[in-house]
């Protein structure tokens, strides 16, 4: 039976680090709610209509900070990952289903 985590759910998992995740969080489709504004690069419209966060070629986001694998807009990112604390709820979800269907990291910028 898969385990199902409350939005109330605060728990955090101090194993979990970024640096060491292949950030299934930033292959996610995030919608951007009406009054988030975000830099016109970052920023597609989808099949619906919907302005979501741009993800590059390798469906990664294209916010992503590939070289130290973080955030590159932490202080302004989109409300919907600000539900994804690093080590949270909807994180350990994510690499639950993750680890059945996992994706290779994204390739770091050439030095």
């Amino acid at each position: 039976m898969p385990i199902v985590f409350r939005d109330d759910d605060q728990r955090v998992d101090p194993a979990v680090s970024c640096d060491r995740c292949a950030a299934v969080c930033c292959r996610l489709t995030v919608v951007l709610m009406p009054d988030e504004v975000q830099p016109p690069h970052l920023v597609d419209i989808d099949h619906r209509g919907l302005e979501v966060m741009r993800r590059d070629a390798d469906g990664w986001c294209a916010a992503l900070d590939r070289e130290h694998m973080r955030c590159g807009i932490y202080d302004t990112r989109p409300s919907i990952c600000r539900k994804f604390a690093m080590g949270g709820a909807y994180c350990r979800d994510e690499r639950k289903v993750h680890a059945r269907n996992p994706a290779p990291l994204p390739v770091k910028p050439a030095a």
